[in-house]
């Protein structure tokens, strides 16, 4: 493979349910997966970055299996070649790095073989892969995605927010945050909790001011809070300090989403979260899964 023939694909990371929108809402954030094609070397994947010396560098790697997916999908050879991944997405903290992955290896496949396919496609390859379709929504289309019915609406993040990222050390599986939830909750409950959900997303989006208080959910929190107590004391003193904060996915990373030109909301994030977090201000992705320009990308060497 020549230096001109390399391919690469950007993928960010996402956070999901934004409070409320339990299964429904995510928004892609500035933080990213990147994978370029080399030629075929010792290993099939080699990743850097956060993932680096515990993710599979084999077949098995979610990266080439999203490759190989794509590929059989659309009816087509997958060419024998390795890939260089490097991720800026912390593992198990709730920032949707198994979905980056899932859609970097479809979209890749697309950029790589030009066999076509809609983002809808990719977005159903993503999500049977890893089996999180809100998040595989947002990565590949960028903006704050609602899946309902089956398909994802695209709606643009208000430039007037920001979201302010706080990942702790330690992890939390999202399979087993899944186990904890209440099989049932109370129709009030229920009913409620869609309401905030509907201010959340007119604030976000900028159809109306942004309210901190609607991020409360009654669905799935409660139950994840009380198994992450570091991240639900931080949550507590985010919205008692006025700032709108919630889980981010399944946790334990917290979210916060702070008005863009307010510093001192950023630096209170950062006072109230302590050691125990790494603080993170960040900017929405709108781009989505983008195609790196290929005369930026030198065809990397693996090492034996």
């Amino acid at each position: 493979m020549t230096p001109e023939r390399v391919v690469g694909v950007e993928v960010p990371a996402s956070s999901a349910n934004l409070g409320p929108g339990f299964d429904a809402f995510a928004v892609a954030l500035d933080c990213t997966l990147t994978v370029r094609t080399s030629d075929r070397g010792d290993q099939r994947v080699r990743n850097e970055g956060h993932g680096a010396g515990e993710l599979p560098t084999g077949d098995d790697n979610l990266v080439w299996r999203g490759f190989v997916a794509y590929c059989e999908r659309f009816d087509v050879a997958a060419p024998d070649i390795s890939l260089q991944v490097r991720s800026d997405i912390p593992l198990e903290r709730g920032l949707g790095s198994s979905a980056a992955a899932a859609v970097a290896g479809v979209a890749l496949g697309r950029a790589v073989t030009r066999a076509g396919g809609r983002d809808s496609d990719l977005i159903e390859l993503a999500a049977g892969l890893e089996g999180h379709a809100d998040n595989a929504a947002a990565a590949v289309l960028g903006g704050l995605v609602v899946w309902a019915g089956g398909r994802a609406r695209r709606l643009q993040p208000t430039p007037a927010l920001r979201p302010v990222l706080c990942v702790p050390v330690a992890r939390q599986s999202t399979e087993a945050a899944r186990r904890i939830l209440p099989a049932q909750v109370p129709l009030g409950v229920a009913a409620a909790n869609g309401a905030r959900a509907a201010v959340v997303l007119a604030g976000l989006s900028g159809g109306m001011a942004w309210d901190p208080g609607a991020m409360t959910d009654e669905l799935h929190e409660p139950a994840r809070l009380a198994a992450m107590p570091g991240s639900g004391a931080l949550i507590g003193a985010l919205r008692e300090a006025g700032i709108g904060a919630c889980l981010s996915g399944a946790g334990p990373s917290v979210l916060a989403i702070v008005a863009s030109v307010d510093d001192a909301a950023v630096a209170a994030v950062r006072d109230l979260a302590g050691d125990a977090f790494e603080v993170r201000p960040l900017r929405w992705n709108l781009a989505g899964a983008a195609v790196c320009p290929a005369t930026v990308l030198p065809s990397p060497s693996l090492p034996a």
